[in-house]
C-alpha cells in the first residue's frame, strides 16, 4: 500500500509485517463498553512508569491482562506481572517480550521468591477483605529491597457514591485519603498520597478525589 503522504508508509508496513496490536480480553471489553476509562487507566500507568523509571526489577500486583503495563515495561529493566488468577498468564505471554514474565501470587498469603526495586498495585487493595488488608500491605513491604518504593492506587471512598452497582460489589475496602495514608504508614516510613480526577494527578483535597495513589518509601521491618 502506498499512501499519498509518504510518512504514513511505515505504519502500513508495520501493520502488514506484525499485524494489529492485541490489547487483551479485559481491556478489549472496557474499550467496547466505556472507551474513555481506557485513557484514564493508561494515565495511572503513565504516572507509575515515571516514578519507577530506570529501576532494574519491578513487580506489578494484580496485572489482569497486562495491556496497560506496556507503559511500565518500556521504562524498567525487568517487569514481573503477577495476579491471583492464573488465567491471565496466556494474555501476558501474547503481549510482551523478553523483559516481562508472569507469576501467580496471592499477596494476602504468599511472598514472592525474591525482592524488588519497586512494586505497584493499581485497583487491587479495594478488592481485598479488610481483615486481609494488613497482611497484604505487610507482604508488599517485605518484598521490597532496602531502597525500594511501592505505589498503591485505589478509588477513593468518596467516589463510591458514583460507582456502578457492579463496581460496588467488588469494592469492599475503599478508603479516604487520610485513612489510606494511616493504613500504609504502619508499614512504610514515608507515605505520600496523591489525588486523581480522570487523567489529572494532583495534590488537591482528598474529599474531592475520585482516585488515590500512594507513594510509599522506607519499608519498616516486619516480624
Amino acid at each position: 500500500m502506498n499512501p499519498v503522504e509518504r510518512q504514513y508508509k511505515k505504519f502500513f508496513e508495520d501493520w502488514e509485517a506484525q499485524g494489529p496490536v492485541k490489547i487483551g480480553p479485559m481491556s478489549s471489553s472496557i474499550w467496547r463498553t466505556d472507551p474513555k476509562s481506557v485513557f484514564i487507566k493508561l494515565s495511572r500507568y503513565k504516572f507509575v512508569s515515571k516514578l519507577v523509571q530506570g529501576k532494574d526489577e519491578v513487580l506489578e500486583i494484580g496485572c489482569g491482562d497486562g495491556w496497560a503495563s506496556s507503559l511500565v515495561m518500556k521504562e524498567v529493566g525487568k517487569l514481573t506481572l503477577s495476579d491471583i488468577d492464573p488465567i491471565w498468564s496466556e494474555s501476558v505471554s501474547n503481549l510482551y517480550g523478553e523483559n516481562v514474565s508472569f507469576e501467580q501470587i496471592d499477596f494476602t498469603n504468599t511472598l514472592p521468591d525474591k525482592t524488588y526495586d519497586a512494586i505497584y498495585a493499581l485497583d487491587v487493595l479495594e478488592h481485598i477483605d479488610p481483615k486481609d488488608s494488613p497482611r497484604f500491605c505487610s507482604n508488599v513491604a517485605k518484598s521490597l529491597r532496602d531502597s525500594g518504593l511501592a505505589l498503591i492506587g485505589m478509588p477513593s471512598l468518596e467516589s463510591q457514591l458514583y460507582a456502578s452497582e457492579v463496581s460496588k460489589a467488588g469494592h469492599v475496602n475503599c478508603m479516604s485519603g487520610d485513612t489510606l495514608k494511616s493504613h500504609l504508614s504502619v508499614y512504610f516510613t514515608n507515605v505520600f498520597v496523591f489525588s486523581m480526577n480522570d487523567e489529572v494527578v494532583h495534590t488537591g483535597f482528598y474529599g474531592m478525589s475520585h482516585y488515590l495513589i500512594a507513594l510509599c518509601l522506607g519499608a519498616k521491618k516486619q516480624s
